[in-house]
């Protein structure tokens, strides 16, 4: 619809409202007893869409106002103070809304019971605002304040924003009440005809046939009836229909308000008479509707619920790893079926058995006491993951799981975790006698070569060139063989062997290998390393792959350091958020190449080849493998001013 059209329309609205209120002045005052036209003022200014003909609908409001009132007998000034005050109670209602309930022009309209609340607030503001312009024209026109006419003027427009504009909300929507209805079931629609029905005999029983008697409140029920069953846009529909009967036999003469002498006072207590079934049925209606909505976010949660519990198990049960969830009296709250399978217990139980019930022992075979046993090591808050050996009918050979877990959070529940390493460990033991292997079968053979190079190089004619140089190369090749081995061993321990965490002085194992390295430097005549370090703090770690990490970070930062310059190296340890130390390497060496920060950690990756540097590129490798097995990260960045710096993790002692 067009902003010119709409305003047209609201126009030939109000002029309908505004002389229907105008027909209903009954005194000297000239102050109409229901204002309609207040309701139609809320829909037409507070709905109304930001169009550069938005100045046509006041201009129109103050045109009609002042036309109808000139033409059923107001004087000029008291029909300009009225369309002054509708004007400012438009605006005010507009200002109101906007604040408070900007969502109120949706197709829905009311849908809480505190939209309500902030409705009738606003109107009631407003209509005082309007009511308050409006006594001040009565006084100057008439020479005398009415309070009883600011009252019927506040409650007549209140009652009007309320009931008139919520019905014309939804009365300018026919094709969404159309749908609506026919939504309904066969019952529901019965119901609904009934409930007009019966409303239209009721209240033509008590306001045009037994007007004398005042058995106004037994219509409430039908209000109630409608609140209660019925849909909230029905609820004010019955509420306009049926209010504005209420006004139109008052003001007849008939019904229980007719026999109040005083105009004012009767049209005040027609308006409270209506504005509380309009209030209750809405009331009731709008409190249904939320419980309806609760109820169905209430089973949508719940049917979500058992969707996720459902998921959770399948995925549970169809996990690997075997999962426990222990409470502190011992009792299963879950396992699942790995963790049957790999404790060997097919049956299952209500309650945590003895160790021995499950075949539980010590990684060495020894009995496992009952206060190592995981779950109570959790819940106790000094657990570490561990291996466990399990022994029993279903397990005859032996089965190695490793254990871990947690504490689950808001609960004292343990939840531990079994994990199958039986080929991990048979791998590992392989991998270690392979070590062994290498160690007697390869080391003599080049132990033999070294000795009888060194045997031929003194033997060698000095001047024979090429005898020289073939004896200095079968010492290099050996001399990088030894290397290889050595990094390999390293690195297949670094990898396999078992780790035996314990309190480790990053102090005294740092100085201890700076006071190894400013000796080794003495006894060669190289430049003599400068160390930087500060008092370094305890972590938890395994004391030999510790020092085997700091050694070859500390080595590689004196190694790469280009010729004639002094090894120049700050380590710093500062203790993280994580439970972690963040340990910091920086040196002055030549640094890392672009775009190797992350290669340098690969297997046999060499990133300075081309400078002549000996290695076999492992000792980067060896340094993230055991940094990882202690549950930490190692990363490689350029230095603040130049080389490089390296920053670890290892666990905090707790």
């Amino acid at each position: 619809m067009s902003p010119l059209l709409r305003t047209l329309g609201f126009a030939a609205l109000y002029v309908i409202a505004t002389y229907a209120g105008r027909l209903t002045v009954l005194d000297q005052t000239n102050l109409s007893l229901v204002w309609p036209a207040a309701g139609v003022l809320a829909v037409w200014f507070a709905a109304r869409p930001r169009t550069p003909w938005r100045w046509a609908d006041p201009v129109a409001l103050v045109a009609i106002t002042i036309g109808v009132n000139l033409a059923t007998g107001s004087g000029p000034a008291m029909a300009g103070f009225f369309a002054a005050a509708n004007l400012l109670q438009a605006y005010a209602l507009v200002w109101l809304l906007r604040r408070w309930l900007p969502t109120l022009w949706r197709p829905d309209g009311l849908t809480r019971i505190p939209e309500l609340w902030r409705l009738l607030l606003a109107a009631v503001l407003s209509s005082a605002a309007g009511a308050g312009l409006g006594a001040v024209g009565l006084w100057t026109v008439h020479g005398a304040f009415s309070p009883e006419s600011a009252v019927v003027w506040l409650a007549r427009n209140t009652v009007s924003v309320v009931v008139v504009g919520m019905a014309l909300h939804l009365l300018l929507r026919p094709r969404r009440l159309w749908q609506r209805w026919t939504g309904l079931g066969a019952p529901c629609r019965i119901e609904h005809i009934g409930v007009a029905a019966a409303s239209a005999l009721a209240y033509l029983l008590v306001f045009g046939i037994t007007h004398g008697l005042p058995v106004a409140f037994s219509l409430i029920t039908l209000t109630v009836w409608a609140g209660v069953r019925l849909r909230t846009s029905y609820v004010m529909l019955h509420s306009l229909a049926f209010g504005g009967a209420t006004i139109i036999f008052t003001l007849n003469g008939t019904g229980p308000f007719a026999a109040i002498e005083s105009h004012p006072l009767r049209a005040l207590v027609a308006q409270f008479f209506v504005a509380t079934l309009a209030v209750v049925g809405l009331v009731l209606a709008l409190g249904r509707d939320e419980r309806n909505a609760l109820v169905a976010r209430l089973r949508a949660s719940e049917e979500a619920a058992v969707e996720q519990a459902t998921t959770m198990a399948t995925i549970i049960d169809s996990m690997q790893e075997g999962l426990v969830v222990i409470d502190e009296q011992g009792h299963y709250r879950l396992a699942n079926a790995a963790a049957r399978r790999l404790i060997g217990v097919t049956g299952g139980t209500a309650r945590l058995q003895e160790a021995s019930f499950y075949g539980l022992y010590r990684a060495d075979g020894s009995p496992l006491p009952e206060q190592d046993r995981p779950h109570r090591r959790i819940l106790a808050g000094s657990y570490e993951p561990t291996d466990l050996m399990v022994r029993n009918a279903a397990n005859p050979g032996g089965r190695m799981i490793h254990v871990s877990g947690s504490v689950l959070p808001n609960s004292r529940e343990a939840l531990v975790v079994f994990h199958d390493v039986t080929a991990d460990r048979r791998h590992r033991d392989e991998l270690t006698s392979f070590a062994g292997v290498v160690a007697h079968d390869l080391m003599n053979p080049l132990a033999t070569i070294e000795g009888w190079s060194e045997v031929l190089a003194g033997e060698v004619d000095e001047d024979n060139d090429f005898a020289v140089d073939s004896v200095t190369r079968i010492r290099r090749a050996a001399g990088r063989m030894r290397s290889l081995i050595d990094g390999l061993l390293a690195y297949t321990t670094a990898r396999d062997a078992g780790l035996d965490p314990a309190p480790v002085d990053l102090d005294a194992v740092v100085r201890d290998i700076a006071t190894g390295r400013l000796d080794h430097a003495a006894s060669i005549g190289a430049p003599m390393p400068r160390f930087d370090l500060e008092d370094l703090t305890l972590v938890r770690a395994d004391p030999v792959l510790t020092r085997q990490l700091l050694e070859n970070l500390i080595g590689n930062a004196i190694k790469y350091t280009a010729p004639g310059v002094v090894p120049q190296i700050v380590i710093r340890a500062k203790v993280a958020g994580d439970g972690f130390v963040r340990i910091s390497v920086t040196d002055n060496g030549i640094g890392i190449p672009m775009g190797q920060h992350e290669a340098i950690f690969q297997n046999f990756h060499r990133a300075h080849v081309a400078q002549g540097y000996a290695g076999t590129g492992l000792g980067l490798a060896i340094c993230k493998r055991i940094v990882e097995r202690h549950g930490g990260t190692i990363e490689a960045t350029n230095g603040d001013e130049g080389g490089a710096r390296m920053v670890f993790t290892l666990p905090l002692v707790s």
